[in-house]
């Protein structure tokens, strides 16, 4: 687990999630502000939470297939996995107190 978000594909994304007990991933686009709101704080935590919870970001323009498998409809987008499974999700930026 790394102080910064990794950056994922459609092809590494599914090795990273098993290789990690507890990972969040952030979906987003270059041209969504809201994406851009929260990117700071996805930062943060990925340091903060260094060792014991894995941060990724997913840009979705460029990575289609695990946009269409988690049915992402909006974004940002943030997926919880716990043991390699998706345990919960959170659509649309918020503040930095409900996300942690």
């Amino acid at each position: 687990m790394t102080a910064s978000p990794v950056h994922l594909t459609d092809s590494d994304f599914d090795r990273f999630i098993k290789e990690n007990p507890y990972v969040v991933v952030d979906f987003w686009a270059a041209w969504c502000r809201p994406c851009l709101a929260i990117a700071p704080i996805v930062e943060e935590f990925a340091k903060k939470y260094e060792g014991k919870v894995a941060f990724a970001k997913v840009n979705s323009d460029e990575n289609p297939k695990k946009v269409q498998e988690f049915m992402i409809m909006g974004i940002p987008t943030i997926l919880f996995f716990k043991g390699g499974k998706l345990v919960d999700q959170v659509v649309g930026a918020m503040p930095r107190a409900p996300f942690e």
